[in-house]
Order: structure tokens, then C-alpha cells, then sequence
């Protein structure tokens, strides 16, 4: 939460509720910071309106924030799919940050737990014993993403006190849980992983897919996982541009369990090959079950028994809904002088690297604003 003041010297107050800023910078990207992503476009987010982040991220692109690590002599790295990390640790993005905070005169003021905020001509800020006033008050408190790091709902409350709507939340970028059949058939193969396509509500990613003792997850099933809700399905195709069947139909191949299984092990991993055809053998081997048993293997349907929840959850779906907020400041219409950005807002990105240059994009917004 960041305050200004115009009584003070220090012209910009954050407000950290946790002992030191940026601890979910310092996990993300197994620790060196997937910071932003060369191919970000507004198509790459989720939103309740799909153009509000479009102002944003123009004015301030993956570009900008690149030549702002490169002016801090940060090493980086392009992983894949565009997604830069850095070469040595993500404690470089922070140091990068609380610099440029401090060249600003900003001041970082740590374990400040907020219990309430109230507004008369000037916005109060009251926290213990202490209140902090300023007539601007930019709320970038997070989600409900990681609560073991101290994630809460403060800024959907802030929010709601003020009359903004949110829209409905919930868990993104998170693995699915198997239901109770799934399980019985599955969750034995943990640690099995694959390239697939995942579908679901319109939406195809084609990454890797990791089994585990729960559920799915990997890069494809995190990113459906945003999009999915509960009873859809979602579908799996895991043999993209390939064709398993047309080898049958060659006059001299056997048509039996074990020539299935043997062609199917030269494409996925030898344990989930054995698996599938252990439980999708086809009843005959005629043209048209063989054709059937094609189809299964790129549509197989998956009825998720539900989420890790907020636990593992990298991002949260949902927030403050955009309709509240100025595309091009992202203050309050309602309440002159409220702004909310980054991940507290209806503006969800995909993985890698997407919701960080969102929260660039948006805090450069209403800084431009102040």
C-alpha cells in the first residue's frame, strides 16, 4: 500500500505489512524472477473486460522495464517462450527496485499491519497506535495467491468499504486435483510428465503436463487452470500432431494390446503408455475402433475433482472489478484519489512472466498519474 503525502518530506510512504518487501519476487521463478515476457500482449490476460489493460501495457512495455534491468547491469535470460529471468537470483529485481525507490525518496516502512482505513478530506490510514494521512492512496496489496507468505483479502475489503465491486475470485495458475476415479488410476504415476495440449472454455495451451499424487500440473495445466470451473471438463490431447492408429493399417502390423503398447511408448513416457492402453484398449481392432481409440488418446476428458487452492496458487482470478477503475490511471471513478493495481485488480496474466509486467504496467500508470 503506498501513501502519499504532501505534509511530509518524503514524498511517497509503502506501507509493507510483512518484515522486508518483495517476498513473492524472491520465490517466483524458482528463485531468479521470470520478470517479464518479450511476446506480452492484452490477449495474454484475463479480465471481466478484455480491453482495460490494453492502455496500460502500451505505454509501459516489456521493453521498458528490459532497459530499466539492463541500466542496473542485471544478466538475464530468455528461458523460453520469451520468458526473461535473471541469470543470477531474483534478489537482483528487488535490489533494482528498492534503488529506484530510493533514488524517488520513496520510503519503504516495514511491518505496518493496517487495520483500517477512513477518509474525510485526506485518506487515514490507521495501524496501531500510529495513522499515516495523505490525500492519495494506492492499494497494491495483492491477492489471496500464497497466504503463507501474507497474502490476504485487505484490498477486496478496502474495496468493498469504499463501495467498489469485485468480481468473484479464485485460485489461477494452480494444479487440479484428481477425482476419486482419476485417482485410483493415475496418481501411481507421479513424477511422469509430457507435452500436451490442454483445452477448456474456448482455451488451448500445448506445454508440458506433470502427473503427480494429486492431480495434474506442469506449465498446460496451470494455464487452463484459469480458465477452468467447476463441473466443466477439461481435455487433453496427448499425442499433438501425431497419429497413433495409422500404423495399424499397414497390412504386416498385428493388431493386438502389445503392438498398441509398443507404439505408444515411442511417443510418451513408457509407464503412462502402459497405463492408457490398459485402460483404453479398444474392444475390437476393426478400422473403426482403432479410429475411436484415436480420438481418445486427443480428446481424453478430464472432470478435475477441483484446485490446490490459494496454497499453490501463483495467481489470483478475479478482484476489483475494472469497471471501478480509470484504464489509463486506474483510480477509482468513485473515490478521487484511490488506486488499485497489480494483481489486487480483475486483470489475471497467463504464466510466464505476464502478471509482473502487469503490475509494471499498472503501478507506471498511476505513478504518471501522481
Amino acid at each position: 500500500m503506498c501513501h502519499r503525502g504532501w505534509q511530509t518530506r518524503t514524498p511517497c510512504r509503502v506501507l509493507e505489512r510483512a518484515e522486508r518487501p518483495g517476498k513473492k519476487i524472491l520465490i517466483s521463478g524458482g528463485g531468479r524472477c521470470n520478470f517479464t515476457n518479450l511476446y506480452c500482449t492484452p490477449e495474454n490476460f484475463i479480465s471481466n473486460n478484455a480491453h482495460f489493460a490494453k492502455s496500460a501495457l502500451a505505454r509501459y512495455t516489456p521493453a521498458d522495464f528490459i532497459s530499466l534491468v539492463e541500466k542496473h547491469g542485471i544478466p538475464y535470460h530468455e528461458k523460453t517462450l520469451g520468458q526473461l529471468f535473471c541469470d543470477r537470483s531474483a534478489q537482483d529485481i528487488l535490489d533494482m527496485l528498492q534503488t529506484e525507490c530510493a533514488a524517488a525518496k520513496v520510503q519503504i516502512l516495514p511491518r505496518v499491519s493496517v487495520q483500517e482505513v477512513t477518509r474525510s478530506d485526506e485518506f487515514i490510514v490507521h495501524s496501531g497506535e500510529k495513522q499515516f494521512r495523505a490525500p492519495v492512496l494506492v492499494v497494491a496489496t495483492g491477492g489471496l495467491s500464497i497466504p503463507k507468505i501474507g497474502a490476504t483479502d485487505f484490498g477486496y475489503a478496502l474495496a468493498r468499504k469504499f463501495a467498489l465491486a469485485i468480481r468473484e475470485t479464485k485460485p489461477g495458475l494452480v494444479p487440479l486435483t484428481f477425482n476419486a476415479e482419476d485417482s485410483k488410476q493415475y496418481a501411481d504415476l507421479a513424477g511422469v510428465s509430457t507435452e500436451v495440449i490442454a483445452s477448456c472454455d474456448g482455451q488451448s495451451f500445448r506445454e508440458k503436463m506433470l502427473i503427480t499424487h494429486r492431480g495434474l500440473s506442469g506449465p498446460a495445466v496451470l494455464q487452463i487452470s484459469s480458465y477452468w470451473n467447476k463441473p466443466h471438463p477439461i481435455r487433453i490431447d496427448l499425442l499433438p500432431d501425431r497419429e497413433v492408429t495409422t500404423q495399424f493399417l499397414q497390412p504386416d502390423t498385428p493388431r493386438t494390446v502389445a503392438t498398441l503398447k509398443s507404439v505408444l511408448q515411442t511417443f510418451l513416457p513408457k509407464r503412462l503408455a502402459t497405463r492408457w492402453v490398459d485402460l483404453h484398449s479398444p474392444a475390437t481392432w476393426t478400422n473403426a475402433a482403432l479410429a475411436e481409440a484415436e480420438h481418445e488418446i486427443h480428446h481424453w476428458p478430464v472432470q478435475p475433482g477441483g484446485t490446490e487452492g490459494y496454497a499453490k496458487a501463483e495467481v489470483t482470478v478475479g478482484g476489483v472489478d475494472t469497471d471501478e477503475l480509470s484504464a489509463k490511471t486506474m483510480e477509482s471513478r468513485k473515490v478521487p484519489g484511490l488506486y488499485f493495481i497489480g494483481e489486487v485488480v480483475d486483470v489475471t496474466g497467463h504464466l510466464g512472466g505476464f502478471n509482473f509486467q502487469w503490475a509494471w504496467a499498472s503501478g507506471a500508470a498511476t505513478g504518471r498519474a501522481l
